[in-house]
């Protein structure tokens, strides 16, 4: 078997987390106070208009998901110099690892109270620090596995590439299959997310911190079959 085969897992692991930044920014946005904890675009846009008294937005909601996906990328950058050095999905896996137990924690912690959680600041405040963290290590760990048009948060410069390429614009349309999914996904996850949301907010932090865990168990299992290598046949 060729040893650089299981590296072929890659896209679909990173399409997965895509829809699951869906589930995410649906909860942070219309559950936490209208923060951003997966989309630092948006989220430096709210802090811009928080600090320009906009109703209903805040300096310090969105700010503490900035400096918890500060925080996360920084212990992320850890790993990613691993990625870098070591076996390769390995510690891609433990990234996600780190990513499934941060979603699962925040799960736990929606699930732990009841009652409008505006009125509740140290959960509200726990939900938005867990989940910029998630997101935060998830990004550092991303951007260093450089799948392209696979960033499972931003899709500004998908659909970019979309366009830009496109036979429209005189190009052959390279890459439209993973852009297309990756929009496709986000979408979904955005609007299962939202949806979910009606019956509790722990409930779609508990389905992303699940399929965090499968990518985990997938780009171990990944990784253990790159360690086997090929075997030479005696001959």
């Amino acid at each position: 078997m060729d040893a650089s085969a299981p590296d072929r897992i890659l896209p679909a692991l990173l399409l997965a987390l895509t829809a699951m930044t869906g589930f995410v920014d649906a909860v942070s946005y219309l559950a936490l106070g209208h923060v951003f904890t997966a989309n630092m675009t948006g989220n430096v846009v709210f802090l811009g208009f928080a600090m320009a008294k906009v109703p209903e937005l805040s300096i310090a909601r969105s700010g503490a998901a900035l400096g918890a996906f500060v925080i996360g990328a920084a212990l992320g950058g850890r790993l990613a110099a691993r990625i870098r050095s070591g076996p390769r999905l390995r510690w891609i896996g433990a990234g996600f690892a780190v990513e499934t137990v941060l979603l699962l924690a925040a799960a736990a912690l929606a699930a732990a109270g009841a009652g409008d959680l505006m009125r509740d600041p140290p959960r509200l405040y726990g939900l938005i620090v867990l989940t910029g963290l998630a997101m935060g290590v998830r990004n550092a760990v991303v951007r260093t596995v450089a799948e392209r048009d696979l960033t499972t948060t931003v899709l500004t410069l998908t659909i970019t590439g979309i366009a830009a390429d496109s036979t429209l614009a005189g190009g052959a349309n390279t890459g439209w299959t993973r852009r297309v999914s990756s929009i496709g996904l986000m979408f979904a996850g955005a609007a299962a997310g939202a949806w979910l949301l009606r019956h509790s907010i722990a409930l779609p932090l508990a389905v992303a911190g699940t399929v965090s865990g499968l990518c985990t168990l997938g780009a171990g299992l990944g990784g253990a079959r790159a360690a086997g290598g090929p075997r030479e046949r005696p001959s």
